[in-house]
C-alpha cells in the first residue's frame, strides 16, 4: 500500500512517517510541495495516472496551495478520485474541515497527531481503498465479457439480403450492452424466404440469453417447418421447454415472422403479439395484425395465418415497440408520423430509416432495445 504524505512542514512530515514506518508501512513518499504530488500524479497531462498511490495524508494550512484546493483538483479528475484523502490539521475550525470534506476528502485528523488514531483512520481509509479497487476490477472484467457477449450477439444477425428479387436491411439499437431483440432471414427455396423480427421479454442479460436460445434453432425451424403456424409452434415448443425454476418469473417473446413467396407475389405471416408491421403494395397499405399471442405464454396456442398477395412488388416495415416509446408513440396519430417518414423515405435502408425518424421528438434516453426491419420484394416473372 502506497501512502502520500504533503506538508509544508519538513519536521511534520518526519513525525507522520516514522509513524507509519514502525506500523509496518514502508511504501512512503512525501513532499513540503502540492505541485510535486500534482507532478507524480500527472495532473498536467492530458491522461492522469494514480501512479499507485491508495492514500494521500494533506496537510490543510499550507502557503502555495492549501489542502483544500489540492483535494478539490485532485477531485477534478476521474482517474484519481478513488484515492482517499486524509486532512492534517491543526486547525479547529468546523467550517474548514466541513468545506474539506464537501471537496472529496474522506476523513481529517488533529494536530498534535494521535498515533492510535491515525492509524486507526488510514486502515479505514485503506481498506475502503481495496474494496474500491475490487469493484473496479469486478466491473471491468464483467464490462470485458459483455462487450464479447454483445459481440457474440450481434455476429448472429442475418447480413442485409440483396437479391435479384429480394432486399432486406435491418438496424439494430440495443439500450444497453445486450439486447432481447433478434431478427434473422434465411433463404427456404429458390423463390421462398422466411422472415422473423423478435422482442424478447425486458432487456438486458437475461433477455439475451433467451433470444440467444432462440436463434440457435431458428434457422432450422424456418427451413424445416416453413409455414407460419407451424414455425411459431415449433418457438412456443422451444420456449416451453426452458426449465425456468422460479414460478413467478416466464420468459416470453413477442414477434412477426413472414414467409414470402416471390414467384406467387404472397406474403404468409404470423404476428404474436408483437407491433403491428406495414406492408405498401398494390397502392394500399396493409396492416399486420393476424397472429396469436405472445410466444411462450402458454404450451398451446390458437392462431390464425395471414396472407397478403402483391401484383409486382411490395415494401415492409416491422419495428419493435422500443422505437415507439422512445418516439412517445401512444396513439394513430404518433403512429401516422413514422409512417409517413417510410412512405417518403426514398433510401430503402433501415439505418437510414432510423435517422429520420430520430429527427422526430424524442426520448432523451433510449430505455428499451429498437430494431427495424425494412424488405423490398419483386414478384418473379
Amino acid at each position: 500500500m502506497s501512502i502520500y504524505i504533503v506538508d509544508d512542514n519538513p519536521i511534520n512530515l518526519t513525525i507522520i512517517e516514522q509513524m507509519l514506518r514502525k506500523a509496518g508501512y514502508h511504501d512512503i513518499l512525501k513532499t513540503t510541495a502540492v505541485m510535486e504530488l500534482f507532478d507524480y500524479l500527472h495532473l498536467n497531462e492530458e491522461v492522469p495516472s494514480a501512479n499507485n498511490v491508495d492514500l494521500i495524508l494533506m496537510d490543510l494550512m499550507m502557503y502555495e496551495v492549501d489542502g483544500i484546493a489540492a483535494t478539490r483538483r485532485i477531485q477534478q479528475v476521474e482517474s484519481l478520485r478513488d484515492i482517499p484523502i486524509i486532512i492534517v490539521t491543526a486547525l479547529g475550525d468546523s467550517e474548514k474541515l466541513a468545506e474539506a470534506l464537501d471537496a472529496g476528502a474522506i476523513d481529517y485528523v488533529m494536530k498534535p497527531l494521535n498515533k492510535i488514531e491515525l492509524l486507526a483512520r488510514i486502515r479505514v481509509a485503506l481498506r475502503l481503498k481495496f474494496e474500491k479497487d475490487w469493484h473496479k476490477e469486478q466491473e471491468d472484467r464483467i464490462r470485458t465479457e459483455l462487450n464479447l457477449a454483445k459481440q457474440v450477439q450481434t455476429s448472429i444477425l442475418s447480413e442485409p439480403l440483396n437479391d435479384p428479387q429480394i432486399k432486406i436491411s435491418a438496424t439494430y439499437r440495443p439500450s444497453s450492452e445486450l439486447a432481447g431483440d433478434l431478427y434473422a432471414w434465411n433463404q427456404i427455396d429458390e423463390h421462398r424466404y422466411g422472415i422473423i423480427l423478435l422482442d424478447v421479454m425486458g432487456h438486458g442479460i437475461s433477455s439475451s440469453l433467451v433470444g440467444m436460445y432462440i436463434s440457435s434453432v431458428l434457422k432450422d425451424t424456418i427451413i424445416n417447418f416453413v409455414d407460419p403456424i407451424e414455425v411459431i409452434t415449433e418457438l412456443n415448443k422451444r420456449m416451453n421447454q426452458l426449465d425456468i425454476k422460479d414460478p413467478f418469473i416466464q420468459y416470453y417473446f413477442t414477434a412477426i415472422y413472414l414467409m414470402i413467396d416471390t414467384q406467387k407475389g404472397e406474403i404468409e405471416y404470423i404476428n404474436a403479439g408483437h407491433p403491428r408491421g406495414f406492408v405498401q403494395a398494390n397502392e394500399q397499405l396493409y396492416e399486420l395484425t393476424e397472429g396469436c399471442c405472445a410466444v411462450g405464454l402458454f404450451p398451446e396456442m390458437s392462431m390464425k395465418k395471414g396472407l397478403i398477395q402483391y401484383d409486382t412488388k411490395m415494401e415492409i416495415f416491422l419495428y419493435t415497440d422500443g422505437l415507439l416509446e422512445h418516439m412517445n408513440v401512444e396513439d394513430e396519430i404518433g403512429m401516422k408520423r413514422i409512417i409517413d417518414v417510410w412512405v417518403d423515405c426514398d433510401e430503402r435502408e433501415a439505418d437510414i430509416l432510423y435517422d429520420k425518424c430520430m429527427l422526430i421528438e424524442t426520448n432523451e434516453f433510449q430505455e428499451d432495445d429498437i430494431c427495424m426491419l425494412l424488405i423490398h420484394a419483386t414478384r418473379k416473372p
